[in-house]
């Protein structure tokens, strides 16, 4: 049904999908913030014939979205500067018909318009007639069915309006909430933020900057689910150092009133999980539990979306209704790292931007070929404290749910050169196929130069780079910012001696399982004063371990016992244990592994496996 009604068949357009210029006709827009504002401003760029209307439901058309936890935190002091447009700035700029606080309830995909009322005024509605309608619904925050969920002092983050209501709140809750014996003379202050994703840890960051004591839920047995395991347990740690109380693998069975009083004078909340652990009473609870796409009223016109409620559509931003297209939150779209059609939802501000900007492209085409949306690579960053946590592409858990092969390679390298003051640790993971190497995703964690080396290999991966490629990439260096082998060479390097066969690897998870198998050891390449210092690699009554530091392999490289079946090597990160191997690899017999990661990695996540 969709080829039917997708393309030249219903528009007219050539055997070259080339755009028809059209000249005064009429765009409705349904939604602003990234998409819809950035398709009617590119759309009165390039026609000044044409009517716009942008409907937007409350009273903000266009706003920082991705800046109202910074606000509420303080970091951010101006509100004015969170309205990026105005509906007063928009009309005066670019000629733009924007109607605020205008919930739109009806799609007639037949007759062309669109059934809109004024939420200001009780039982108002208009039909509005469209040419060209697109859809920048965005997605709405989760709201489970959880017992207790309407209760005060519970904030979902979707629009200013929010954002201004959780600052008030904040500002009051001293005065609102009294103290429990309970829980000692005096209750400090808590917050649970309920999610543990970019949002959520936004806020986590932010509430402490308030000076509240806070606790972030998490039902996955991790944080930041972007991010493989053994990367968010970088943040995750960081996180517990600076005083959050961390819960992860558990979910929320209720909210609670405190003191079990509903109608008492203290709106604290006491948060049951569904393990039954009762938290300290929250006098703030954040919903930062995900999003969903906010189409029902798109799906009850006929425009066809997912089970999950995204909009389905075409190469070109085109729904399977006539001359009605969609961009940003709500719509699935390609994912070109699988490619053979595959299709995921990306929420990010970035790729809704362009979206909409090419949406209008395409509608007031000069009779060019149509313009192509070649998907998202998902390319994303947050802040936490003085860590920056960014990934592109496909983690594990994704290329194993969807059974391809892969490979990777931990490094540890530094943001700038070493002997410059100041280097930060870039913890960087790459993935790619183990026999093609093609780079199916990167995860990078540190305090310094942490997106800037992810924005390369999503850079790389949008040009069909391989991890070959990556060795040989030409980038910035001076000492202060760089160094003469950026992390993303080095990164490139260490996959490429994986592809080509110079080393094997034995993943993180891997070890505890292989180390206690008989005809195993494992080598230790680490200065005893390291070991001394940071700790040995792994113990156990079954687990046979060798230390010899590298510079003295050579030279001691008897002492690994004859009958030995397995090497598995290991230094602090990765680099020498590598050296140690090419060494083994050309005088023993033996099977030689280098620990994927290495000891920083290992120890941070060895009591998860």
């Amino acid at each position: 049904m969709m080829q039917e009604t997708f393309g030249k068949a219903l528009y007219g357009w050539g055997s070259n999908n080339a755009a028809v210029p059209k000249t005064g006709i009429k765009l409705v827009i349904i939604g602003g913030v990234a998409g819809g504002a950035s398709a009617a401003a590119r759309a009165r760029r390039l026609d000044e014939t044409c009517e716009i209307v942008l409907l937007q439901s409350g009273p903000d058309v266009s706003f920082a979205s991705c800046g109202m936890p910074y606000f509420i935190g303080g970091e951010i002091t101006d509100r004015d500067q969170m309205a990026v447009q105005t509906p007063e700035s928009l009309r005066k700029r670019f000629n733009i018909d924007v109607r605020v606080n205008t919930r739109v309830t009806k799609i007639d995909t037949d007759n062309k318009t669109v059934t809109a009322t004024d939420e200001t005024q009780h039982g108002s509605q208009t039909t509005i007639a469209y040419d060209e309608l697109v859809l920048a619904v965005g997605s709405e925050p989760l709201k489970p069915p959880i017992p207790g969920i309407g209760r005060k002092g519970l904030f979902a983050l979707r629009n200013l309006q929010d954002m201004d209501a959780i600052v008030e709140w904040l500002n009051d809750m001293p005065n609102k909430c009294s103290t429990c014996s309970q829980y000692g003379n005096k209750v400090p202050l808590h917050a649970v933020v309920a999610g543990a994703g970019f949002v959520g840890l936004e806020m986590v960051e932010q509430l402490i900057r308030r000076g509240l004591e806070v606790t972030v839920v998490e039902m996955l047995p991790q944080v930041l689910g972007p991010l493989d395991v053994e990367m968010a347990a970088i943040i995750e740690d960081d996180l517990k150092a600076k005083g959050v109380n961390v819960v992860t693998g558990d979910g929320i069975q209720e909210f609670l009133p405190f003191n079990g009083n509903e109608h008492g004078d203290d709106p604290s909340t006491v948060v049951k999980l569904k393990s039954g652990k009762l938290l300290p009473p929250a006098q703030i609870t954040i919903l930062g539990m995900g999003v969903r796409p906010d189409t029902k009223v798109v799906a009850e016109a006929g425009i066809e979306c997912t089970p999950r409620g995204h909009i389905v559509v075409n190469d070109y931003l085109q729904t399977n209704k006539a001359s009605v297209w969609a961009a940003g939150d709500a719509i699935e779209v390609l994912n070109p790292i699988v490619g053979n059609g595959d299709k995921w939802a990306v929420p990010l501000a970035g790729p809704a931007n362009r979206q909409g900007r090419m949406i209008a492209d395409n509608i007031f085409g000069d009779g060019k070929k149509m313009r192509k949306f070649k998907g998202t690579y998902a390319a994303s960053v947050v802040r936490v404290f003085e860590l920056i946590g960014a990934c592109v592409g496909m983690n594990e858990k994704m290329l194993s749910a969807k059974q391809l092969p892969f490979a990777s390679v931990h490094v540890h390298p530094g943001s700038h050169a070493g002997y410059f003051p100041g280097a930060k640790s870039v913890n960087f993971k790459l993935l790619f196929h183990p026999t093609t190497g093609q780079i199916w995703g990167a995860q990078a964690v540190g305090e310094e130069g942490v997106e800037k080396r992810i924005d390369v290999i999503s850079t790389a991966m949008q040009g069909n780079l391989t991890v070959e490629d990556l060795a040989d990439l030409e980038l910035c260096y001076a000492p202060p910012v760089g160094s003469a082998k950026d992390p993303v060479n080095i990164a490139g390097m260490a996959a490429t001696n994986v592809l080509l066969g110079l080393v094997e690897q034995v993943d993180w998870k891997e070890l505890k399982r292989a180390a206690s198998l008989p005809g195993v050891v494992i080598l230790d390449v680490r200065n005893p004063g390291e070991i001394e210092k940071s700790g040995p690699l792994i113990e156990g009554c079954h687990v046979k371990t060798i230390n010899i530091p590298l510079d003295n392999l050579r030279a001691r490289v008897g002492e690994i016992p004859a009958d030995t079946e397995r090497i598995i090597v290991s230094c602090a990160s990765g680099q020498r244990a590598y050296y140690a191997c090419r060494i083994l690899m050309q005088t023993q017999s033996a099977k030689v592994e280098n620990l994927s990661g290495a000891f920083k990695t290992f120890s941070r996540v060895s009591e998860r496996v």
